[in-house]
């Protein structure tokens, strides 16, 4: 990745003066493995689950966690594109965008929990979303107020 100036002006800038920008988000190649992993394991799991298994209490649940798993791998690699597309500051880091698509499948595993017991509503659905929402943002301002800019 090539590291270009950036020309800015604000209230404790000079009007040249120019900024470095550099980016720690990791490379996709640094997700790859743990998206086919969480893709492999969570999809393959959910067809073995789904074509050889009766829905008892122990299929059910490891059916919740494997839907995790499966919706997980597949929101990372377009977690990490938003992120490269629209970009923080600070940047955020590899850890942050596992989160994010972990979320994910922890919502739909929520929506597929309650729908099991006809309790899912369109309020519902997105309260919780919401709630998730709330969550990240308040996680990602407690990281920004940590973040230390480097030299």
């Amino acid at each position: 990745m090539e590291i270009a100036p950036v020309k800015r002006l604000g209230y404790n800038l000079d009007n040249e003066e120019q900024i470095v920008e550099t980016s720690k988000t990791p490379s996709f190649l640094s997700f790859l493995p743990t998206a086919l992993i969480l893709l492999v394991i969570g999809w393959g799991g959910l067809v073995a689950i789904i074509i050889s298994m009766p829905p008892d209490l122990g299929p059910r649940w490891l059916f919740f966690f494997l839907l995790t798993l499966a919706l997980s791998g597949t929101f990372l690699p377009v977690i990490y594109f938003l992120h490269r597309r629209f970009p923080s500051r600070p940047p955020v880091e590899g850890g942050v965008i596992l989160r994010e698509s972990l979320w994910f499948g922890i919502y739909a595993s929520a929506l597929t929990w309650l729908q099991l017991g006809k309790m899912l509503s369109l309020v519902m659905a997105l309260f919780l979303a919401g709630v998730l929402v709330l969550i990240e943002g308040l996680l990602r301002m407690w990281e920004r107020s940590r973040w230390k800019p480097g030299p």
